[in-house]
């Protein structure tokens, strides 16, 4: 099978290895004629974020660059990623990177025209109608890990650095407007961080799967996520240069993020405000709570994932897949204890708060109130 693809759900995908080369073109298209590469500190000056700023500037695209974004961007990274845009008189956005750099180069494209802090737009109600629609810049997204789908994303995560609170600021404008997904980018991935990003994949389509909301299309995008995944990440893990395997995760990840328009749940509740508190890496903590949120949520799940057990070929239905889920994790080096990234149960209180208000809690099976989600969280360190 030829892994080649133009795709127009949820958005216009140019899907394939090598495809970074047309970025000129998709800047064109946009309507981009001195666009802002936002990246993270981590990416700034590796060679795959040199090759495109020199792509661009073959084009004559400038080579304008921000890549002040921490691991857990916060709205001081927005505020430094606007005033850089604005004084580089830039008329677009390309979002490069994992999570952090396209939830902070999305932002960047919405908040640059906007007169009302970022905080009034969060994913409540219809607090998203308070933007200025025709404010917002042109977005195109790279990514360069296959975890998070922010690149197919209508919204993005920002902690606010005063409270320690992970906010999702959502508006459907923040869908990116081209994204090119090159498996080639995601190469030089560590081994570490191809696990973390890929668990995070699986993660979402976990629990969009796991969501009682109705979105049938959803839920079929999520399960044969699960199995892309379950197939392709033991061989992107064990060899980094397999670009079959890297292809196939580019693919789980963008699922996973169109999956959970379904719903998230209990996992991203607990994994929201750890990463806010702790700084800890996102897809990894969801990776470690989810063995504890899947024996919680059983009474709601277990039947659907007999199912889905019988698809992916794990024997033994739902407690076939729960142990599936603890070996995978295993083999991939993701540690048992939250405690072993550093949490510790003191926080407990703190971390309630911040999960029982999260978005998250109202896509789980299972509804949550203090007391579980203090039982969870006690299970999980």
């Amino acid at each position: 099978m030829r892994l080649v693809g133009n795709w127009s759900y949820p958005t216009a995908i140019r899907f394939g290895a090598g495809r970074i080369r047309e970025l000129p073109e998709v800047c064109s298209a946009a309507g981009m004629k001195r666009p802002l590469l936002v990246t993270d500190k981590g990416l700034a000056d590796l060679p795959i974020t040199t090759a495109t700023l020199d792509l661009m500037e073959v084009a004559g695209l400038g080579r304008g660059l921000f890549a002040d974004v921490d691991p857990n961007p916060s709205e001081k990274n927005l505020e430094a990623g606007v005033a850089a845009y604005n004084a580089g008189g830039h008329d677009g956005v390309i979002a490069f990177g994992g999570g952090s750099g396209l939830d902070l180069g999305k932002m960047v494209a919405f908040m640059c025209g906007q007169t009302r802090p970022v905080w009034d737009f969060e994913d409540i109600g219809d607090w998203w109608t308070r933007a200025d629609a025709d404010a917002i810049a042109p977005i195109i997204a790279v990514p360069t890990t296959a975890g998070t789908g922010s690149e197919v994303g209508r919204a993005s995560v920002i902690t606010n650095s005063e409270t320690h609170v992970k906010k999702i600021i959502f508006h459907p404008k923040v869908l990116p407007t081209v994204v090119i997904c090159d498996p080639e980018l995601t190469v030089g991935m560590p081994r570490l961080i191809t696990a973390g990003t890929g668990l995070d994949a699986f993660a979402h389509c976990v629990e969009a799967f796991s969501s009682p909301h109705y979105h049938p299309m959803s839920q079929g995008i999520a399960l044969e996520g699960m199995r892309l995944v379950k197939d392709y990440l033991p061989r992107a893990y064990a060899d980094g240069t397999d670009i079959e395997a890297r292809a196939q995760m580019m693919s789980a990840a963008a699922m996973g993020a169109t999956a959970f328009q379904k719903g998230l749940g209990a996992i991203h509740a607990m994994s929201h405000p750890i990463g806010a508190v702790f700084n800890t890496h996102h897809g990894t903590t969801n990776a470690v709570c989810m063995p504890a949120v899947l024996e919680f949520n059983a009474p709601a799940i277990a039947d659907r994932f007999q199912e889905a057990a019988a698809y992916l070929g794990i024997n033994g239905g739902f407690d076939g897949f729960c142990a599936f889920v603890q070996e995978f994790n295993d083999s991939l080096g993701i540690p048992r204890k939250l405690s072993d990234l550093g949490v510790t149960k003191a926080s407990i209180p703190e971390l309630v708060k911040g999960a029982i208000i999260d978005p998250s809690c109202g896509g789980n099976p299972v509804e949550l109130n203090e007391e579980n989600l203090t039982e969870l969280f006690a299970r999980a360190i």
